[in-house]
This record gives structure tokens, C-alpha cells and sequence, in this order.
């Protein structure tokens, strides 16, 4: 196990929220790992965007899927193209995730070197990030990085 899978495997403990929602301190990569180089740009701010619009066209579940699924609450299933490099063929949506398409608050957030510096060397190394016109923790896939397209944590 590399020391990065390591890292992520082990529990870290955020301390207290802040008043304004955020951790008092968040897990980075060390420093020695963040020196190795970057994979992407290191970037400071990103914006809350809301989910990408689906890429496939969308349908109701059939009465089989609506049977073996409904309980998660999902609406609409979203078929994706055969793929060669990938076993995924598909994906179901819920209500609540339908109502993210394109919607989050539009506030730029900014962080500090550390953070910026993960994303940049690892950049699936979280699955949520803070959104301060939110005041919480979103999935990364609602943001997008500051001045681009391209979704945080991608």
C-alpha cells in the first residue's frame, strides 16, 4: 500500500465546525508527497455550479426497476454508451439529484496552499469540498474550478 492509499485509509479527525460551517482543520496529503509534482494545476478557488447537466438522455424507470430501486428513491435512469474501457452502463438519478442540474449558489470558494496542492497532486483525494455561500460540504461534482469547466475533483 502506498503511502497515499495509506493515508486515505486511515480515519482523521477534523475537530469542531466553526460557526461558519467549516472544520477547524482538514486531512492534505503530506508535504513530502505534494513535492513529488502535480498532476493537475494547482488551483485555489473553485464555484459551486451545481451537478453537470446529464450527458445521455434521460428515462422513467420501467415498473421492474421502479419495484427493485424505488426504495432509494430514484426517478429517472440515465443509459450510458458501450464503452470498451468501462463495465458502468448506467446511472439512476434521484428527484433530489435531478434538482442540483445546473443549480448550486454560484459563490466562489477559496482555500489555502496545502488544500490546493492536494487537489493538484491528487485530484480524486476527496469526495466532498466546503462551499462557503453554502456554508456546508457538497459532493466535489458540484463544483467547478474558478475561470473553467472542469469539475473539481476530476
Amino acid at each position: 500500500m502506498s503511502l497515499v492509499e495509506k493515508e486515505k485509509s486511515m480515519p482523521f479527525d477534523n475537530g469542531p465546525k466553526r460557526p461558519d460551517g467549516q472544520y477547524s482543520r482538514y486531512a492534505v496529503l503530506p508535504e513530502s508527497e505534494r513535492a513529488k509534482g502535480f498532476v493537475r494545476p494547482v488551483r485555489h478557488s473553485y464555484v459551486h455550479v451545481g451537478l453537470a447537466v446529464p450527458a445521455n438522455p434521460l428515462r422513467d424507470l420501467t415498473e421492474e426497476e421502479k419495484e427493485r430501486y424505488g426504495q432509494y428513491g430514484y426517478v429517472q435512469y440515465e443509459a450510458y454508451p458501450p464503452s470498451e474501457t468501462s463495465s458502468i452502463t448506467g446511472r439512476f438519478w434521484t428527484q433530489a439529484d435531478l434538482d442540483k442540474i445546473a443549480r448550486g449558489c454560484g459563490v466562489q470558494t477559496t482555500m489555502g496552499d496545502a488544500l490546493a496542492q492536494t487537489y493538484a497532486r491528487d485530484p480524486s483525494y476527496y469526495g466532498a469540498t466546503f462551499c462557503c455561500g453554502c456554508h456546508k460540504h457538497l459532493p466535489v461534482a458540484e463544483f467547478v474550478w474558478d475561470g473553467t469547466d472542469e469539475r473539481v475533483g476530476s
